[in-house]
């Protein structure tokens, strides 16, 4: 594996006409480095949570931008916050650097969060070439895959989460009701754990059959999973994750376009809110990137300019009824999303590898039910 030698603070790839310049760029990057912590902990921002699937979503978007170091530092976070059953807490109040965050804000542990850490360290290898990053995060995959997979149900979907354990740390009962968006984000987290395996020769054939059972569910058993089809990540994930592709994907992306996406302004997030979110618009532009789309994705990007402000941060919601921004909150993983979105339609090799799935192992599809 070649290592990249992009080297930190070079966003000229993350340019795309009437999405970003290099400097708008670079602002976005500045952002999310500035609400980092020492410790390598990207909180939504600073004074708010921590969760481990925006944190990781965050890490790609340094990768993007050459701050591999820094990357790597959240990384190491996670790996030092791991819980002895491979998971991770919901949330983490951001704490100063140096204090122990040992009493998190919501102690249930949710598996498509703790899933998420396959795709950044993949990611991460893909644009480093780190052999040695990919040894020391391996075992804190592992650990999170099978506490993932712990969870799965005989029908293929994967249990939400599990509830806080109680005051002695004892159990936490699993809540077996199934998400389609997070399945779907799960489902492209086992694909880049495979690849991990593979690549460190360390087959695992039980991951295998549990993703191809986890595909098979979301392509052909709707009923199977929570009635969330008001949200919009539940029109496009079953795409995004990669469990639905070729025809059925475009099918699937036409058939809610006119319900979620508002002209000039982005995506909803959930019908009937007059509330586009700059995370799901960058979402759909990647998703649709994937099914080859990529003038509609940029045109959805270009959409949400809107949302951007001074700091180079974006707004993560725009309620338009009202011409107002809501939650008055600038977050990382929106800032994130977009510049992986930018950097998968500019071709960075990393992110298209992650996101587009070619050279990503398959599950086995399963002969019945």
């Amino acid at each position: 594996m070649t290592t990249h030698s992009r080297g930190p603070g070079r966003t000229e790839h993350l340019v795309l006409p009437g999405v970003l310049t290099a400097e708008q760029a670079a602002r976005t990057v500045e952002g999310i480095l500035a609400v980092q912590r020492a410790d390598g902990a990207i909180p939504w921002f600073r004074g708010h949570h921590l969760d481990p699937w925006d944190h990781t979503e965050a890490a790609m978007a340094l990768d993007v931008a050459g701050e591999h170091a820094r990357a790597e530092a959240a990384y190491q976070w996670l790996a030092d916050h791991q819980n002895p059953d491979g998971s991770w807490f919901a949330a983490y109040p951001d704490r100063p650097s140096g204090v122990a965050a040992d009493d998190p804000g919501d102690r249930s542990r949710e598996t498509n969060f703790c899933a998420y850490i396959a795709v950044g360290a993949w990611h991460h290898y893909l644009s480093t070439g780190d052999d040695a990053f990919l040894d020391r995060i391996w075992p804190t995959v592992r650990a999170a895959m099978e506490f993932v997979l712990g969870l799965q149900q005989p029908g293929g979907q994967i249990g939400w989460k599990r509830e806080a354990p109680d005051a002695a740390g004892n159990g936490g009962a699993a809540v077996t009701d199934a998400l389609l968006t997070g399945c779907s984000s799960i489902h492209q987290a086992l694909r880049c754990a495979l690849a991990v395996a593979e690549h460190r020769g360390e087959p695992q054939p039980d991951w295998e059959l549990a993703l191809g059972w986890l595909g098979h569910a979301i392509r052909s058993h709707p009923e199977r999973f929570l009635d969330k089809n008001r949200y919009s990540m539940d029109w496009y994930y079953p795409v995004l994750g990669g469990a639905v592709t070729g025809v059925q994907a475009k099918e699937r992306i036409e058939e809610g376009w006119d319900r979620f996406v508002v002209p000039d302004l982005g995506v909803r997030c959930v019908l009937p809110n007059p509330w586009v979110t700059g995370g799901e618009s960058a979402e759909l532009a990647l998703a649709l990137w994937m099914t080859g789309e990529s003038d509609r994705a940029v045109e959805i990007l270009r959409s949400i300019r809107h949302l951007r402000a001074d700091n180079g941060m974006y707004w993560t919601g725009y309620v338009f009824e009202d011409r107002a921004v809501w939650p008055e909150e600038l977050t990382t993983w929106t800032a994130g999303s977009l510049l992986l979105a930018v950097a998968a339609l500019g071709g960075d090799e990393a992110t298209t590898a992650v996101f587009g799935g070619e050279r990503l192992p398959v599950g086995l599809e399963p002969d019945c039910c």
